[in-house]
């Protein structure tokens, strides 16, 4: 079986000594703040730098929860569309920019660099506004020597989409003006000490290990220790939202302390390529990437699919966990025709786990068993 997600309570695969996340992240940012999570960075992070009744502009292809922090700071929500390669349709992205256009955001998706982004930053700096680089999915991407989330005027990532944490999201104020007006929340920082968000991940985190094949009492248990990391399916995007303003767990902390990001990279990076050499075998599949370039730490294997609910069927029964459609979207950008290749990029892309702790060998004995 491949499990969605790693286990806290296995040990990191590298044999180096571990770096830290603190001692990683300065070699390429000098301001960064810890959160519980990214939605929760971001609000405070554009705070002091707009004012209500301003827009922001968004790529269509995210999920439904992304308005929330702009909508707590009376901000509208501007979806931009994206082309299939996941660039932004830049003819569209400017019909939207005007003189009320606060920030504009781009994405790395699953990990990887956002394409298109030379022209991006050249429209927001032609409309004199701020650049949030979204970096939810690649804590620990490199490229061409630059950390992914680094390249806006200030941007985030999500630490618990890459490691066993319960939470843990980290704010870049990489320009002057924004580190200079940034004021910190309460979900700025981490804990002091051990919390019911801890106990209950560390609870889960043992069902998982213990009883992750037995769906019946999966299931049970689930419902007694509900609440791991930001669970998507848990309440609507508002409580998903509230439920994310707080600092950093301590447990979280615990672990960034001791993490290894190069260990974690080549790890993800070795499986990405097992999955990525079963499936150039399948014509009803096309992986999203091709390529994997240099320092880059994938979250996934995006893989668009002919027909996904039969791939997906064809993975539950090879035992392989965690995987899923992506992304949920707005409704606003669902009700739009105007954003097809949105919604058909959220029904065909299908998510494969390549997290550190999977054996390569298991990928490789799931595709030798998948239904050609």
């Amino acid at each position: 079986m491949i499990d969605g997600t790693p286990s806290l309570f296995v040990a990191s695969l590298s044999n180096q000594r571990p770096a830290g996340i603190e001692l990683f992240v300065e070699q390429f940012v000098r301001e960064f703040a810890y959160y519980g999570s990214g939605k929760a960075a971001l609000r405070d992070g554009l705070a002091g730098l707009v004012e209500p009744g301003e827009n922001v502009l968004v790529p269509a292809y995210l999920p439904d929860g992304v308005a929330e922090p702009f909508a707590e700071l009376g901000l509208e929500t501007r979806y931009y569309r994206i082309e299939p390669s996941l660039a932004p349709d830049l003819a569209d992205l400017e019909q939207r920019l005007d003189d009320e256009t606060a920030a504009v955001v781009s994405v790395n998706y699953f990990g990887f660099p956002q394409p298109g982004l030379a022209e991006l930053e050249a429209l927001v700096a032609e409309y004199d506004c701020y650049h949030v680089d979204d970096n939810a999915h690649g804590s620990f991407s490199v490229d061409d020597g630059t950390l992914l989330g680094t390249r806006g005027h200030l941007g985030i990532t999500s630490l618990w989409k890459v490691l066993p944490i319960p939470d843990g999201a980290l704010l870049y104020l990489t320009d002057e003006t924004v580190a200079d007006r940034y004021d910190p929340s309460s979900s700025a920082g981490v804990r002091n000490g051990i919390g019911t968000v801890d106990c209950r991940f560390v609870a889960s985190s043992i069902v998982d290990d213990l009883f992750g094949a037995n769906g019946a009492v999966r299931r049970s248990i689930d419902a007694l220790v509900a609440g791991r990391g930001d669970t998507p399916a848990v309440g609507g995007p508002r409580e998903r939202y509230e439920r994310g303003k707080r600092p950093m767990a301590k447990l979280s902390w615990d672990v960034l302390e001791d993490v290894d990001p190069d260990g974690v990279r080549a790890e993800r990076r070795r499986n990405y390529r097992a999955w990525q050499e079963i499936l150039q075998a399948r014509d009803d599949l096309q992986v999203v990437f091709d390529s994997l370039p240099t320092g880059i730490c994938p979250q996934v294997v995006p893989v668009r699919a002919d027909h996904p609910e039969g791939f997906l069927a064809e993975l539950e029964a090879c035992a392989v966990d965690g995987v899923h459609t992506w992304p949920r979207l707005s409704s606003s950008v669902l009700d739009d025709p105007d954003y097809d290749t949105a919604r058909r990029l959220s029904r065909e892309i299908v998510t494969l786990p390549v997290h550190q702790q999977i054996d390569p060998a298991a990928i490789v004995d799931a595709g030798n068993r998948l239904v050609r």
